[in-house]
């Protein structure tokens, strides 16, 4: 089979287009014939591994599965040994961050993880909605009409949908991203805008009930001003180090009724079928900014790590 594989950390130079293996389903796993698989930051992480998490995960001196792509959809083709829940041609969807391998035209699954894809979403925007959809909806779980959030890294596929939750939930939004990204954020609904290159959303003086961030840059003592009394901020990701001192540094702004800390995304099937759910309701749409083939995941990750990207690319098999 076609796959896009890696084999030692660094930029997207190190891809290739290879003919490896069809994969075998064991015990409790599902075989797809990979329809469809999102571009998410993560792959970039795990493709030039940092932060370290990538690594602790991916796999510390090299990567230990060599084909990334997590938010996959495709149809079931093959059953594990045992493995229930599923039949030959349910239409499958899934975020597959821990053990990746959707830039490839079969995956080995853990049927656990996947959800059947309802009617009426097309394997391009389901595929855009297990990992992005379910940090956008973790992220604003208890907005309330006239509550202030700023998204840093609004552009991306995460934070458009974060945008629209909060909107339809009564927020005020400011968005803060790169400049050419601005005025399309506008046109989404954001009601402020702020280009992180011009202005440190932190050093405006403004504060906020809540702040969501995609890629934390900040410690503690930076962020509390920006927070109002009772807010909350959140980060998605970051370096590791950042990420530790909001964890443990932030307690100390505990007496200020100021909440730092980390996002905590309960990933799976569960959440994976509520945002699907939305989707079909009409609560998110992705924006969707291309469909590329496999052999375009090399540039696809290299404008992801960039951060050009405005919403999402998939890769359709």
């Amino acid at each position: 089979m076609k796959a896009i594989v890696q084999e030692k950390y660094g930029g997207p130079d190190h891809l290739r287009l290879a003919d490896i293996p069809v994969p075998e389903p064991v015990k409790a796993q599902i075989r797809v014939r990979v329809s469809a698989c999102a571009v998410n930051l993560s792959d970039w992480e795990y493709l030039i591994g940092s932060p370290l998490y990538a690594r602790l995960v991916g796999g510390l001196m090299r990567p230990k599965h060599p084909v990334l792509g997590s938010d996959i959809v495709g149809v079931v083709d093959k059953l594990g040994p045992n493995t229930t829940g599923f039949s030959i041609g349910d239409r499958v969807m899934g975020d597959l961050v821990m053990v990746r391998g959707g830039f490839a035209q079969y995956a080995c699954v853990s049927g656990a993880e996947m959800v059947r894809v309802p009617d009426g979403l097309s394997d391009e925007i389901a595929a855009c909605l297990p990992q992005a959809g379910g940090i956008a909806v973790a992220g604003t779980e208890g907005l309330k009409p006239g509550d202030t959030l700023l998204i840093n890294g609004a552009g991306s596929g995460s934070g458009t949908m974060a945008l629209q939750l909060a909107k339809a939930a009564g927020a005020h939004v400011t968005a803060v991203d790169n400049a050419s990204k601005i005025d399309w954020l506008r046109s989404m609904g954001a009601d402020e805008v702020i280009d992180y290159r011009e202005q440190d959303f932190a050093r405006t003086g403004q504060q906020w009930d809540r702040v969501l961030d995609m890629v934390a840059t900040r410690g503690p003592a930076k962020i509390a001003p920006a927070l109002s009394r009772g807010g909350i901020y959140r980060a998605v990701g970051g370096n590791v180090g950042v990420l530790l001192s909001l964890v443990f540094g932030g307690l100390r702004f505990r007496l200020q009724k100021k909440s730092i800390g980390m996002l905590m995304v309960p990933s799976g099937r569960r959440l994976t079928e509520r945002v699907a759910q939305m989707a079909v309701e009409g609560k998110v749409a992705p924006p969707l900014e291309a469909v590329m083939p496999l052999s375009s995941v090399p540039e696809a990750l290299r404008r992801t790590g960039l951060g050009e990207v405005k919403g999402k690319l998939v890769i359709r098999l």
